[in-house]
């Protein structure tokens, strides 16, 4: 079986050093760009498996690529950043990284998420049971999904989500259920990654639907989704 192939988006060379010997060591194939012209070309010509992209680069942020990466598909991508604020981890997240480590982090913690990612994209996306009569019509295996028959681009995990809330609609699902569910057992995510994507995955229909606030939001408890109910209810 071919390695998976990784791109480290990433202009200090201690740093990208460091990292390409850390993954190369497990087996994995590592292209590295200095810049992001040349990252957007590398992908163009060779799709990765996933991407580790830092923020910060000599000619833009890393952040634009990520959402460009979002835009076109669901390629899994890994965050790196110097500055370790909070705003930056956020702003990741909000525009579909799978994960976020901040500077300095070890090696071996590096690794172990990237494969957590890697695992994570190759599971088979589960049978979507019956919804029954529902505004939402999804293809679970082409990761789809329309709201009264517009199509909605979502992230991979905001599609996950939605998934989820959907199979057991009407029933409140925890923090942790979710997370289990969509980002699994062994991520490092947080509550605050689900609050993060469902803040977006629900703006994203409630501009489908401006009539609606299908996602239900029980403090203390967790979300659960409701195809009846219109905004204000």
């Amino acid at each position: 079986m071919a390695s998976a192939r990784i791109l480290l988006v990433e202009d200090d060379p201690a740093i990208a050093r460091s990292i390409i010997y850390t993954l190369e060591r497990d087996g994995l194939s590592v292209t590295h760009s200095l810049l992001l012209r040349d990252a957007r070309a590398q992908i163009t010509r060779q799709p990765p498996d996933a991407v580790i992209l830092d923020v910060g680069l000599p000619d833009g942020s890393g952040l634009d690529l990520c959402r460009e990466l979002r835009a076109a598909g669901s390629l899994p991508v890994l965050m790196l950043s110097a500055q370790g604020e909070e705003i930056d981890r956020v702003l990741g997240l909000e525009l579909g990284a799978d994960d976020y480590v901040s500077k300095p982090f070890s090696p071996r913690e590096l690794l172990a998420r990237v494969r957590s990612l890697l695992r994570r994209a190759s599971m088979p996306a589960p049978a979507a049971s019956s919804i029954g009569k529902s505004p939402f019509e999804i293809d679970v295996a082409g990761q789809r999904v329309t709201l009264h028959g517009q199509p909605l681009n979502l992230t991979r995990r905001e599609f996950g989500l939605l998934a989820e809330l959907l199979r057991h609609r009407e029933r409140i699902r925890s923090r942790d259920e979710l997370l289990s569910a969509v980002w699994g057992t062994d991520s490092d995510s947080t509550d605050r990654t689900v609050d993060t994507h469902i803040k977006t995955l629900r703006a994203k229909l409630q501009e489908a639907a401006p009539e609606h606030d299908y996602i239900v939001t029980h403090r203390g408890m967790g979300y659960s989704l409701d195809i009846r109910r219109a905004k204000g209810n």
